[in-house]
């Protein structure tokens, strides 16, 4: 799919009952062998956060269900290229579901305290701020606004 010079992403923060959290390797770009979130561009007639759920689920095999926002990462790749990604805060549907790795983009995939991510050198910048900053708190998803028919909608949230 061409994305242009606009990027869209969305990644899951997807933490258990114990308070572990999901976490992946990836086995290409930039993160490639670190410890990063699931994530991944937003396809055409989804929502950012369907997307989120959508790549948690490709990746891992767990399904999982939007807690609210917690964050949002943008920034320009030379001088070129807008690349923003909005983080979702997500808990497993189903407790102990067993992780099925996607062996095309992944080389492994666990779930784990943040304090040993902290620990762990191969843990991606982000997620190593995330480990450090993150307070459990985020934007709730309101549903069932209508901002008006002339706008045609399919789907609509606001996340404050």
């Amino acid at each position: 799919m061409k994305r242009g010079s606009v990027w869209l992403a969305a990644a899951g923060l997807v933490v258990d009952e114990m308070g572990r959290w999901l976490v992946v390797k990836k086995n290409y770009s930039g993160l490639k062998g670190q410890w990063s979130l699931p994530a991944g561009f937003v396809d055409a007639g989804e929502t950012v956060d369907e997307a989120a759920i959508r790549e948690v689920k490709e990746e891992t095999g767990i399904d999982s269900e939007i807690c609210g926002v917690i964050g949002i990462r943008t920034g320009v790749i030379r001088e070129k290229l807008s690349d923003n990604m909005v983080i979702f805060l997500l808990r497993p549907i189903v407790p102990n579901q067993s992780i099925k790795i996607q062996t095309s983009e992944l080389m492994d995939a666990c779930w784990m305290m943040p304090e040993d991510l902290r620990r762990d050198e191969s843990t991606s910048a982000l997620l190593h701020t995330l480990t450090k900053t993150f307070q459990k708190e985020s934007l709730s998803c309101i549903h069932g606004l209508d901002p008006g028919k002339q706008f045609e909608y399919t789907t609509y949230k606001l996340f404050f």
